[in-house]
């Protein structure tokens, strides 16, 4: 069996550390320009060279988005952009584009390309194509399912990688080409900038009656015609291998340490377990579905791994997630009382009990015992104002674990 890497976003240093500690095998960033998650924080030169170094120091390999599709405009700020990354220390470039990826090549001769699921790739000759241009992998369109991924992978250079999508949030669109934002907003999705419009309520307008709306229910919460639900294969790790795929990838660098670390977490034991024997992994299946539950998100759908989906993968009821448990900080350090120092996300309060999340997969419970502020004042809650806070949990917690609260 190929080796399986696992690929979890980071939008933040913050994040990036936290999928780093939880798990991963690489993860994937992106700079301030180019990439196409213009609204997540994204890195700085520096901080990608120091979460280059933070990643590294522990095994992990780190890729940068360039996936944008370039304008002429863009391509001398590109140019530069990729003699800045040459300090950067970045194990592969994600690159959609053809021009971005000849710049690449030319800038970045000792830098690996993997070619973006937004290229569209969904043939074996689209793969050789890219191989026979000096591409390491392939990230594969959304479309294809697991039969052609096989026969892909049968028809490609052995050393040559497919990564997959196996988690997160699907797009309407064919690889994520939309159109939808920019027609209704003017920001454009394939230059970073999606206002996700495929989750917003529609309704049907007759053209002799302008502003008479006339409903389409679905139900009583309204229309949403492009809202699909999230991808979720943690339930069929064994299929995913024997396709012969070699990066499992997570969708998300938009989401916070509290997804980073829930996600990692449960795929790492779900393959860690498939790694030791099926027995173990098939045993244990009722976990992995239990913990991956338990993060924000939409109903779940295999996509189109196992052919085209139909209705089943459609959200008729609402655009919202299900949220369940609600991220309150990740722990910076321990002090000498053994009080925990965070920047706290969500208001929690004394005596309240919360959940301790450990990179091993212990969820363990803890009382808060008292916060204090800075100045060692005692506070009765730690409201959401993102302050820095010590709070008094009684239990294990060390530097890096992720605190949350059970909501339902």
């Amino acid at each position: 069996m190929r080796k399986i890497e696992l690929l979890v976003p980071a939008g933040s240093p913050e994040v990036l550390r936290t999928a780093v500690r939880y798990g991963a095998d690489a993860v994937y960033i992106g700079g301030e320009a180019y990439g196409l998650r213009a609204k997540a924080h994204n890195f700085s030169l520096e901080e990608m060279k120091k979460g280059v170094e933070f990643a590294h120091a522990r095994g992990v390999k780190v890729y940068v988005t360039a996936n944008i599709f370039a304008h002429n405009g863009d391509l001398e700020g590109v140019r530069e952009y990729f003699r800045e990354l040459a300090d950067v220390g970045m194990d592969a470039l994600i690159i959609s584009d053809p021009g971005v990826f000849a710049l690449a090549r030319k800038l970045l001769p000792d830098v690996d390309v993997h070619i973006s699921t937004q290229a569209n790739s969904t043939n074996y000759e689209t793969y050789r194509f890219w191989y026979g241009l000096g591409a390491k992998r392939v990230v594969a369109a959304r479309e294809l399912s697991l039969s052609e991924i096989a026969q892909i992978r049968a028809q490609i250079p052995e050393d040559m990688e497919i990564e997959c999508f196996v988690h997160g949030a699907m797009c309407i669109s064919y690889s994520g080409r939309c159109l939808l934002s920019n027609y209704f907003t003017g920001r454009d999705a394939n230059q970073g900038e999606c206002t996700h419009p495929c989750r917003w309520n529609y309704a049907v307008v007759e053209e002799t009656r302008p502003g008479e709306y006339l409903p389409v229910y679905e139900n009583e919460r309204g229309t949403f015609l492009f809202n699909s639900k999230d991808l979720c294969m943690i339930g069929h790790i064994p299929e995913l291998a024997a396709a012969g795929i070699d990066s499992f990838k997570i969708e998300g660098r938009m989401k916070n340490s509290l997804y980073a670390a829930a996600v990692t977490r449960t795929y790492r034991m779900a393959l860690d377990d498939f790694r030791k024997s099926g027995e173990t992994y098939r045993k244990n299946l009722g976990r992995y579905l239990e913990e991956i539950g338990k993060c924000t998100r939409r109903e779940f759908t295999t996509g189109f791994y196992f052919g085209k989906p139909g209705a089943e993968s459609q959200i008729y009821g609402e655009s919202t997630y299900i949220k369940e448990y609600v991220y309150l900080g990740m722990v910076d350090d321990v002090d000498g009382r053994g009080f925990c120092r965070l920047e706290q996300k969500n208001k929690f309060s004394v005596g309240e009990t919360i959940e301790i999340m450990k990179p091993d997969g212990r969820n363990l419970e803890a009382t808060v015992g008292g916060i204090y502020d800075e100045e060692g004042c005692p506070q009765q809650s730690a409201p959401h104002a993102r302050q820095i806070v010590y709070a008094d949990l009684g239990a294990e917690a060390e530097r890096g674990d992720i605190l949350r609260r059970c909501d339902v």
